[in-house]
């Protein structure tokens, strides 16, 4: 299983960046995890036409989605026609997507499915879990056959569901948005929150992503650090894990 970086900033991408956004090869399927600002570039630099096989979207929000229109238009006008592909979403996806146009519609080019619970997608098995976010977020495991694990967040606050979703995965790739610990409840993790859970997972590596524009990525890496002893990584765009 290969994982590719598309994006990794959060709420806005900073110059030379794009937000939330990986594509996950694996048996020469093509899963992409969110498509938010700026990823679509990037995506149609390695998948030419747009020519993926699943779309998988957390939640609603445009950081993580807003690009899935994007790639529903490449899908649409561009030079190959395809069949419809598996696209499993989080509640007010679709919704939100085909509210920016009239036409073409997501269900024109897309199997339109509901991620949580599980699913049987080409080689892989998604498992989608609910985990607290302002709008409702579906974190996500993918394993192989070949027993890799990859597992994907979203946004979420701290919730124990990150230990089980992230249990012993080959990759962990986490939201990291803030660096300072604020008081009360709140939706989204620092990276020192991260780096517990994943330590509380036992994950084999950890990705943080979901960078604040601006923030010091060391400064969040060396947060984590504090708390996960394992592999860790900075997601960044055009960044490559090979997990084979």
């Amino acid at each position: 299983m290969k994982i590719t970086v598309l994006g990794s900033c959060a709420a806005w991408p900073e110059p030379g960046r794009a937000c939330a956004g990986f594509l996950v090869e694996h048996a020469g399927f093509r899963l992409v995890l969110d498509l938010g600002f700026g990823t679509l570039p990037r995506l149609l630099a390695l998948c030419p036409n747009g020519a993926v096989d699943a779309v998988v979207i957390t939640h609603r929000h445009s950081d993580h989605c807003v690009d899935l229109n994007a790639l529903l238009r490449v899908r649409h006008y561009g030079e190959r026609a395809f069949d419809p592909i598996p696209l499993l979403c989080a509640p007010g996806v679709a919704e939100l997507v085909d509210s920016l146009e009239p036409s073409p519609r997501l269900a024109e080019l897309f199997e339109v499915r509901e991620l949580a619970g599980t699913n049987k997608v080409g080689p892989f098995e998604v498992l989608g879990v609910e985990l607290p976010h302002y709008v409702p977020n579906i974190g996500v495991r993918l394993t192989t056959t070949r027993h890799r694990t990859v597992a994907y967040t979203g946004d979420t606050g701290p919730s124990p569901a990150l230990a089980d979703l992230g249990r012993r995965a080959d990759l962990y790739i986490m939201d990291a948005t803030l660096q300072q610990q604020p008081d009360g409840p709140r939706n989204v993790l620092s990276a020192a929150e991260a780096g517990y859970w994943a330590t509380e997972a036992e994950a084999r590596r950890l990705m943080l992503t979901h960078f604040w524009p601006g923030n010091d990525r060391g400064v969040s890496l060396r947060q984590a650090a504090e708390h996960y002893s394992g592999e860790l990584l900075a997601a960044d765009e055009g960044l490559v894990v090979d997990l084979d």
